[in-house]
């Protein structure tokens, strides 16, 4: 790494923590008269930030990045009113700083409660699309946290000049510049430093591919937000109701495929497979899902009429697909089951389907993963979906934020404690 990139993420940090000082102390009115201003500036530049973001898609085009990285990376008109609507939603939300639980009264006298606090300076690492820039900051400021934001070098001047909207309204509610800053350095050395810089950085939230994320949980010092995979199961237990099974398993797969909350693979109770498997993968071929079985599982399709399916490996159980591609393995009970979830699942969303309760209250207590879900699609860990109004990333780890992360994931508690002059004997 040169001294340079070194001063100057330095400096940037030095900077994020001395305006996370004043972020602290921001009134929920003009943390939401800033967001308002950024959104009104979004609207009236749209065609700067479409021929400026043009300038990042052309790049791409040249360095033969495919399609779906181009359309990751391209802002429409859609996009920026997106943008701009989203940070309305933002200001409609409660601000979570401040906020004191019930004072408690102790045998001495003292009252005890506590008080939601931000964490301070937030570093965001991040791929590729351009609307994160806003999305994350947007949220970081309502909570009360300066941020640092690393783009993709592929998106180094949409990234820019969005920067600059939103630190114009910052100042434009009194609130400091440095609250916001991009790294304008295409350089990956800065990643390098930024994610060691624990005297001004107090979490890191990585939003990117597998080989971004995995990188920082080997190199990073400052602690992170973050998770690595999505495999995430639905288990269709003896007990189920078919027709509810086959909806929502459908939905799980198909409604989208590439977000991490996509179902990777269907686990069948023995008992019910004749009956449910042929009505579902009939569905998933002939919305073009490949299939990847196990024996049984086979054995029940090639009964009823099924070709084209591929014998699942190992590495299929483990593999977050995030395409049309399903792993189907039949379990002989819910016991099996739970045992594949714990062996290859990655702890983030998992699911059973089933009428029995006694089953249901087991897969609640004992899958270990941040969201779980009876009777309900995996799609539906999102934040928006569990009324955070938005979240900055899902984490599966167990300290301090699980699941998906909204506001309150991004602050933290602290003790106070309101005496009357008690003194300790």
């Amino acid at each position: 790494m040169s001294s340079a990139i070194k001063e100057m993420m330095q400096d940037i940090g030095m900077r994020a923590r001395a305006a996370s000082r004043a972020m602290a102390r921001a009134s929920s009115e003009q943390k939401n008269q800033s967001l308002l201003h950024i959104a009104k500036v979004v609207r009236q530049k749209s065609d700067e930030i479409q021929k400026v973001n043009q300038v990042d898609v052309e790049r791409a085009k040249a360095n033969r990045q495919d399609a779906a990285f181009i359309d990751r990376l391209t802002m429409t008109p859609k996009t920026i009113e997106t943008m701009a609507l989203g940070l309305e939603q933002i200001v409609s939300l409660e601000d979570p700083i401040g906020k004191i639980t019930p004072l408690q009264k102790q045998a001495s006298g003292i009252e005890l409660g506590q008080m939601r606090v931000p964490l301070g300076v937030i570093g965001i690492i991040y791929e590729s699309r351009p609307n994160v820039t806003i999305d994350a900051a947007a949220l970081c400021l309502k909570s009360g946290n300066a941020v640092i934001l690393r783009g993709g070098s592929e998106a180094i001047d949409s990234n820019t000049l969005l920067a600059q909207i939103i630190q114009d309204g910052l100042a434009a509610a009194g609130l400091p510049k440095d609250a916001v800053q991009v790294v304008t350095t295409t350089d990956r050395s800065a990643v390098g430093e930024m994610i060691t810089m624990t005297q001004y950085i107090d979490v890191i939230v990585p939003r990117g591919g597998k080989s971004l994320i995995a990188r920082l949980i080997a190199e990073a010092r400052v602690p992170m937000i973050k998770h690595l995979d999505g495999i995430c199961h639905t288990y269709i237990d003896a007990e189920a109701d078919i027709a509810m099974a086959v909806k929502v398993c459908d939905n799980a797969k198909t409604q989208r495929y590439a977000p991490c909350n996509a179902m990777e693979t269907l686990l069948v109770n023995q008992e019910i497979a004749n009956q449910v498997l042929p009505i579902l993968c009939k569905i998933y071929q002939d919305k073009g899902v490949e299939l990847r079985v196990d024996q049984l599982t086979r054995k029940t399709l090639e009964a009823n009429g099924f070709q084209n399916l591929v014998d699942a490996k190992e590495e299929d159980w483990q593999t977050e697909y995030l395409a049309p591609i399903l792993s189907i393995k039949t379990v002989a009970n819910i016991d099996e089951a739970m045992n594949h979830i714990e062996q290859y699942g990655s702890k983030h969303t998992d699911a059973i389907i089933t009428n029995n309760k006694a089953k249901a209250d087991r897969f609640l207590r004992e899958v270990d993963s941040a969201s779980v879900m009876v009777n309900a699609s995996t799609r539906f860990a999102d934040g928006f979906e569990y009324g955070l109004g938005a979240e900055i990333g899902i984490s599966n780890d167990k300290l301090h934020a699980r699941g998906p992360v909204g506001l309150d994931g991004l602050t933290s508690l602290k003790y106070i404690v309101m005496g009357h002059g008690e003194i300790r004997t």
